[in-house]
């Protein structure tokens, strides 16, 4: 473990911690630790923080069970600020949102901010429904179906995909993918397989 003596507190004994996705290393929210917390989140397994409007410890998660699971803690360069690798069991950000970072942009010179990336976001919304079970939600109702019937939703959007994909025009075959992907998310859901395994297995794969 590095030596937390080199940290400089600033001087109401507080430090900036970043903190993000360990998987999809997307930046999911910014808060402060002092000495305490961050003990306590070395120690694991969760994230700690030190809530400067109720002047108390905070343990992420504890009221709303959207924990974050340490993976790793790093300094920067100068010892002021910290960077939290985390595993995030549900929304980051109070307001339901996957990270505290959801807002229009001030400035994007990216023509699309889409990419891979949004499956795993996607699954992290699938393993809240999962979890809370509100009602009326589409997600909600599969996981009441149970597996064989994800399953076979599956098969379903398979086939709407390979019907789409041989029209003459290509019809609408990136809407039934999308479709397919969706199902295929909540089925790894449904069968307790963290898409982490599929994507290290397509890494293995490939090399």
């Amino acid at each position: 473990m590095a030596d937390l003596s080199i940290l400089k507190f600033d001087e109401k004994g507080l430090i900036p911690a970043i903190v993000q996705d360990s998987r999809t290393r997307d930046v999911l929210m910014v808060a402060y630790m002092n000495r305490e917390a961050l003990e306590k989140t070395v120690a694991g397994p969760d994230v700690w923080f030190f809530s400067r409007s109720r002047n108390e410890l905070w343990h992420k998660g504890e009221t709303s069970g959207n924990y974050l699971k340490v993976s790793e803690v790093r300094l920067d360069c100068d010892g002021d600020a910290l960077l939290v690798l985390a595993d995030p069991l549900g929304p980051a950000c109070h307001t339901g949102n996957q990270n505290c970072f959801f807002a229009e942009p001030l400035v994007s010179n990216n023509p699309s901010t889409a990419s891979a990336r949004v499956l795993d976001e996607l699954y992290g919304v699938i393993a809240q429904r999962k979890r809370d079970r509100p009602e009326g939600s589409y997600t909600t109702k599969l996981f009441e179906d149970g597996p064989p019937r994800i399953a076979q939703k599956v098969v379903e959007e398979a086939g709407e995909v390979a019907i789409a994909a041989v029209a003459v025009d290509g019809g609408n075959t990136g809407e039934e993918v999308a479709d397919l992907l969706y199902h295929t998310l909540v089925l790894l859901a449904a069968t307790d397989v963290d898409p982490a395994d599929v994507w290290a297995e397509l890494a293995k794969r490939r090399k």
